[in-house]
């Protein structure tokens, strides 16, 4: 069993997520014990929801699911990189395929690409 640093930050590491085939750095969310081994368990990549203080499974609702392929961690085992297949194109709540879609450039910022969703038809 892996032994991360979990209480350092309050019950949370945060995660990174990037795609396995692309490199994108996708996403960043929290993964408590529970999601942790539950990803592992699983395959499916799963995080713990600050907001609703629930786990959840990334692409549940929306079918954009996250396949793990790989997980590391840093040298102070307080923080992880899961590597993953992006089922069906957004990683992003917002329907963009990251969470990383605000790029700042000298003239101001600017949104990298296109929705590949639209979020108010999936979370009604």
């Amino acid at each position: 069993m892996v032994e991360l640093d979990f209480v350092k930050m309050g019950g949370l590491i945060p995660a990174i997520v990037q795609d396995e085939a692309s490199g994108d750095v996708l996403m960043l969310a929290y993964m408590n014990a529970e999601a942790f081994q539950a990803t592992l368990d699983t395959g499916h990549a799963t995080f713990y929801s600050r907001s609703r203080n629930e786990l959840w499974v990334k692409g549940k609702t929306s079918g954009h699911l996250q396949m793990v392929k790989a997980v590391y961690f840093d040298c102070d085992r307080d923080a992880i990189l899961v590597k993953v297949d992006q089922i069906g194109g957004a990683a992003c709540h917002t329907g963009y395929r990251s969470c990383f879609y605000h790029k700042i450039e000298a003239d101001g910022v600017n949104v990298i690409g296109e929705p590949v969703f639209d979020p108010k038809e999936v979370y009604k």
